[in-house]
């Protein structure tokens, strides 16, 4: 690698050397007339190029007296000039479509535009997410902008997630080109099914708080925007490969046509991952498409998309206590981060009990009608079908289920052994005797009856949630003066989910008898299906073998939404905004109701109303201001609670309530921006699981409901970017939270078939003492400082650090104790990497290393428990070794070689 270095180094000292004509110029953005610093600039036909500075301005020898610049930017036209000697002035580059930050994009993606949406936003471009993002989980690269918080969880392929404010994606908004993915039912966002958005973003924009989305969407902590890549990209594409510890290897390649002149243009992106995480146990394989068709005519412009991303990946679900991590370390007392307790050997193959299988294509029709010159209007229609699931063991050994079965030395689950048992052999720490047969078979089954002498065997099964999810966005913009602006729009959408499980494999026996179906009992099933990409989405499931539970839940979704903007002068401007939507809920049970029964639809009347203002002081100072109103339905699972078709009967909206201020700076050679914010979320629902007389023969096993739950959360966040030099440029932020429940909250408890639960002839009822807790699961501080320095134009290294404090655990309300909730060690991490480009002509081949966690930093990254260390308790970094967590990653390191033509 030195001698690489040496020999790009000489070669370019060789071609100053040789230079004859000193040419120098300024480029700027072509519609809001600022400067671009890093742009591209390089004399066509040679590998000689530089980069401008901060205020836009460069300076580059040519070998000869005349010639062509090629000036490029990432989301920006390339341009080419000539030049003859000396300067060629003032150079315009027009924003494409990727460009976010300077430009007002109208329509439903709801881009935030600087010192003019009066709100709190973040914006991260191609060109980092290709740089730093390497083998790291897609939201990883939003951990350097103010109040979010985003772990690897688990740390299988595909598993982090990602906090704002404090807030989950349940009660975050992620969206791609303004389309929501948030799960219909739950909320969820499940990162795995959008590995290869990476591949395809031109930008991520996070606006934190209620946002400037038009849309009644769940955004309490915030909005994440993925904007990606469009057939009407610049001809031109790439190939490039990544490789990393564990195994991992990435290869992708893309090509766009450009605009044709006959109005048609398009763009294509294959890739493929696979390996190792850094746990053990994680091997995985993932791909991901991307086809975007595009047609212009005149006032008119169609655009046809279509991306997904099938996959498979091993797990680690459950999290391990931080003693089972030390007693499979190395013995001298320190934690053994990759231990996973998921997984074994099955005839010397890594097989995994949590086995995640997906694939989410989303496809969409975009039309834009340029009405007249002011008058737009822009319709998405879309469609999204999953497909897949999840697996897990289902059944026991003697009474024992997997997870408690005795394991290897080394911690492993005994998959061989377990397949030993299954098929009539003995196994003498499991069971004294071999299994017995039923009817000439080794059936296995869930039924825990001990009369059945608990004969009844392990199986992975696959717990299947999959959807079909259609939607129509359309918005319609007038800017009625130069003044005044406004928007309305439908959101329309209609989701079924289906959820059931199925046989993945037998593990050694012969059928699987299915004994929870209470409209076809004591089925034998020999079918089983596999955990692999599900790559056709649309193949019918009503024939597939249904075990344990079978049901499906129906959400439609009827939204209005409008926006005023006014610009008072040109320096004021301020926005208005109101949504309303009805959401309308059902659910069909076929399992566990006699017939099989269909709910009617419980139909729910939500919206919003937001504004804010912003002010630009002057040339380098503004401040703004926003505040909303959501009255949020509550997710499905608050509807029909407890597994059944069962109505919630105390349904209430969800209230939230925001207030933000905000300033910002900007200079040729620094600018920053400081955030207040405060937003209170009240009258939520939650329920837990509860035991009462647990181990005794009057056991009650149950639900805690709880109702009317409160949280404040409210901070300062602070963040800017100082260019020191041409050569070098500090970017940095702090975060500081206080995010609290409010109030004690009301448990009524029930039991399995909703009748409230009643011991000695009083109903079980109790007040959860909640008022001060603090709310867990994502750090509250937060900081960051990132240093990039430009050694040659060519070669660019950079080093970061970012420290996590006040990160509490997350925990059920039913089991917080006087003490309140846990909080976890703080932990700082330094990140590191190299870029080496090589420019040929119009073309660019770089090379990029990023090392992850250089110092190898011990971390609790989260925590499933909260647990406080008694007298005498065994400890680790002051914390209990009897809690369950998740430790961060050790140092990782990756590699990539892309070419740019």
């Amino acid at each position: 690698m030195k001698k690489i270095y040496f020999a790009f180094a000489a070669f370019l000292l060789t071609a100053t050397a040789f230079s004859q004509t000193t040419i120098t110029g300024t480029v700027v953005d072509g519609e809001m007339g600022g400067p671009l610093p890093g742009a591209t600039v390089v004399v066509k036909g040679t590998s000689n190029g530089t980069s401008t500075d901060f205020d836009g301005n460069f300076t580059i020898e040519a070998s000869a007296s005349s010639g062509t610049l090629r000036i490029s930017y990432i989301g920006f036209i390339a341009q080419e000039v000539s030049f003859n000697g000396g300067s060629v002035g003032t150079i315009s580059l027009m924003p494409s479509a990727e460009e976010l930050e300077g430009v007002v994009v109208t329509g439903v993606q709801d881009i935030a535009k600087d010192r003019k949406t009066p709100v709190a936003v973040s914006t991260i471009k191609a060109e980092e997410i290709q740089l730093k993002l390497g083998s790291q989980e897609f939201p990883e690269i939003l951990n350097t902008t103010p109040s979010i918080y985003a772990t690897k969880s688990g740390g299988g392929f595909g598993d982090a997630r990602v906090n704002i404010r404090g807030f989950d994606t349940n009660n975050s908004a992620v969206m791609i080109n303004g389309v929501p993915v948030n799960d219909m039912e739950n909320g969820q966002v499940y990162w795995s099914n959008w590995a290869g958005l990476s591949d395809v973003t031109s930008a991520i924009q996070v606006q934190r708080g209620l946002g400037s989305s038009k849309l009644a969407v769940s955004s309490v902590g915030g909005t994440i925007n993925v904007i990606t890549k469009t057939s009407l990209n610049a001809e031109g594409g790439a190939i490039g490969a990544t490789v990393g510890n564990d195994g991992y290897v990435k290869t992708l390649a893309s090509y766009s046509s450009g605009l044709l002149d006959n109005g048609l243009s398009a763009s294509l992106l294959l890739s493929r991952t696979g390996g190792s995480m850094y746990a053990d146990g994680t091997k995985f394989e993932g791909y991901n498409f991307f086809l975007g068709l595009g047609y212009t005519s005149g006032d008119h412009s169609l655009e046809f998309m279509v991306t997904g991303a099938p996959q498979w990946h091993h797990q680690r679900s459950f999290a391990p206590s931080i003693a089972d991590y030390i007693t499979y370390g190395d013995g001298d007392g320190e934690p053994n981060r990759k231990y996973n307790s998921d997984w074994g050997y099955l005839n010397g193959e890594e097989y995994n009990f949590r086995r995640n299988f997906y694939h989410k294509p989303v496809i969409s029709l975009n039309w834009n009608w340029e009405i007249s010159s002011k008058t737009t209007l822009e319709t998405s229609a879309y469609a999204s079908f999953g497909r897949g699931g999840g697996t897990g063991e289902i059944g026991e050994i003697n009474g024992t289920r997997q997870f408690a079965l005795p394991k290897s030395a080394d911690g492993l689950v005994r998959v061989d052994d377990i397949f030993a048992y299954n098929s009539g052999q003995l196994v003498p720490d499991f069971s004294a005797t071999p299994r017995e047969q039923i009817n000439g078979l080794y059936l296995n089954n869930s039924d825990q009856n001990p009369n059945e002498n608990n004969t009844n065997g392990i199986t992975r099964r696959a717990s299947v949630n999959s959807h079909n999810w259609y939607g129509l966005l359309a918005n319609f913009n007038n800017r009625i003066s130069d003044d005044l602006t406004i928007d309305f729009g439908i959101d329309l959408r209609r989701y079924t989910g289906y959820h059931y499980r199925r046989v993945n494999d037998l593990l050694g026996g012969d059928a699987y008898q299915e004994t929870d179906n209470r409209n076809d009992p004591n089925q034998i099933f020999n079918e089983t299906y596999k955990a692999n990409q599900p790559w056709w989405v649309f193949g019918n499931i009503d024939d597939e073998e249904k075990i344990d539970y079978y049901n499906t839940g129906l959400v439609n979704w009827l939204g209005i939404f409008g926006q005023v903007e006014y610009n008072f002068t040109p320096d004021i401007t301020a926005f208005v905004q109101g949504a309303l939507s009805n959401q309308g809920f059902a659910r069909e049970e076929f399992f566990n109701e006699t017939p099989p029964e269909k709910t009617d639809y419980e139909n729910i009347l939500g919206g919003n109303v937001k504004g804010g203002l912003n002010w630009n002081l002057d040339a380098r100072n503004n401040v703004f201001a926003n505040a909303g109103y959501y009255s949020k339905q509550p997710l499905f699972d608050a509807v029909y609670i407890n597994f059944g078709n069962n109505l919630n009967p105390n349904l209430t909206n969800e209230k939230i309530v925001g207030f933000e201020l905000g300033y910002g700076y900007r200079s040729s050679k620094f600018r920053a921006n400081v955030n207040l914010y405060t937003t209170s979320w009240k009258d939520r629902f939650a329920n837990a699981s509860a035991t009462f007389n647990a181990g005794q023969p009057d056991e009650i096993r149950g639900t805690a409901n709880l109702l009317g739950i409160k949280q404040v959360h409210t901070g300062i966040e602070m963040d800017g970017r100082f260019q020191a030099s041409d050569k070098i440029a500090l970017t940095g932020m702090i975060s500081v939270g206080n995010w609290e429940y409010k109030d004690d909250v009301n448990a009524t408890y029930f039991d399995n078939d909703q009748n409230p639960i009643v011991i000695g002839g009083v109903e079980q009822q109790e007040t959860l003492e909640l008022d001060g807790i603090k709310v867990g699961d994502a750090a509250q501080f937060t900081a960051a400082l990132i240093a990039d320095y430009n050694i040659l134009d060519n070669l660019s290294v950079d080093f970061g650090y970012r420290y996590a404090d006040n990160l509490y655990a997350q925990f059920d309300p039913t089991d917080v104790g006087p003490e309140g909730s846990l909080k976890l060690p703080s932990f700082g991490l330094a990140d590191a990497g190299a870029t080496f480009r090589v420019p040929f002509d119009d073309k660019m081949l770089s090379f990029r290393l990023n090392v992850n966690n250089v110092f190898d930093t011990t971390y609790i990254a989260e925590s499933d428990t909260n647990i406080f260390a008694q007298p005498g308790d065994d400890t680790y970094d002051g914390i209990s070794t009897s809690n369950r967590v998740f430790f961060g990653f050790g140092t990782t390191w990756n590699f990539s070689a892309r070419f740019n033509f």
